[in-house]
């Protein structure tokens, strides 16, 4: 028998360690959910800091679904917690209004409103963001061709 048909068949015949066990990861399985959103930012995003200090950028992304009568508009507030430097800084020259696709953590929280009404909110955690498009800005094109 060959020495690859052997470390096959031992592979095969190796029973799982724990109940838990997962062959593709080390790590044992966690909960967890992903959103992926394509939409346009509402607004450039916004540098914030919690209460512990840390730095964060908090923007909204506008996804629409349907058309004519039946469009629909869903708004989307979104958590990036990019450290100080060129990434942030790219992520805050971001204009309004450009197509960005992104993908992120999410997870349901409970609170109180103002009124005494109990409500649920979506918090999403970026994980990756791609721009899809810039929005057309006339003036810049303008400055282009001057410049050429």
């Amino acid at each position: 028998m060959s020495a690859f048909l052997r470390t096959a068949s031992r592979a095969v015949a190796r029973p799982a360690t724990t109940a838990t066990a997962r062959p593709f990861s080390s790590t044992a399985a966690r909960p967890l959910a992903r959103i992926t959103i394509v939409g346009n930012l509402a607004d450039s995003p916004e540098l914030r800091a919690s209460s512990t200090g840390r730095e964060y950028l908090r923007y909204a992304v506008a996804s629409n679904s349907g058309s004519g009568e039946n469009r629909k508009t869903s708004w989307f507030n979104v958590t990036c917690f990019a450290d100080e430097g060129s990434r942030r800084d790219f992520f805050q020259s971001l204009p309004k209004g450009t197509m960005v696709m992104v993908e992120g953590d999410v997870s349901i929280s409970n609170y109180v409103d103002g009124e005494g009404k109990p409500r649920q909110g979506l918090n999403i955690t970026q994980r990756h963001l791609e721009v899809l498009r810039r929005p057309y800005n006339p003036q810049a094109a303008e400055g282009e061709s001057a410049q050429q």
